[in-house]
């Protein structure tokens, strides 16, 4: 069976995060998404990677949660929300889930 990759989590909670809070009127919920996603994130990447990528990544995912709101002035909501979740998506990626071997969730440099 093989294991969701880290970056749809990393950035499609970014995303859903927002729609849930967007939607709902109930900010406090979307961020229960976005807990709830980088805490999933972070535990495998402490697991799969170490804890310093761990720390560095989920840095990237609140720093981009962060940026999206001067951004959002800039350019709107929604664009900046798709904006920082590829972003997010796109640095999980090529640090972590580009190296996984298929189907395993371990990166192919830790099973050497």
């Amino acid at each position: 069976m093989q294991r969701l990759p880290t970056w749809i989590v990393a950035g499609g909670s970014l995303l859903i995060g927002f729609a849930v809070a967007d939607l709902t009127g109930v900010r406090p919920l979307g961020g229960i998404v976005l807990f709830l996603g980088a805490l999933w994130c972070g535990l495998r990447w402490r697991r799969e990677q170490g804890l310093a990528v761990a720390i560095a990544l989920v840095a990237a995912f609140l720093a981009a949660f962060a940026l999206s709101h001067p951004l959002g002035r800039a350019i709107g909501s929604w664009p900046a929300v798709l904006v920082v979740s590829a972003f997010v998506a796109a640095i999980v990626w090529a640090r972590v889930d580009r190296f996984s071997s298929p189907g395993t969730g371990v990166s192919a440099s830790a099973a050497r």
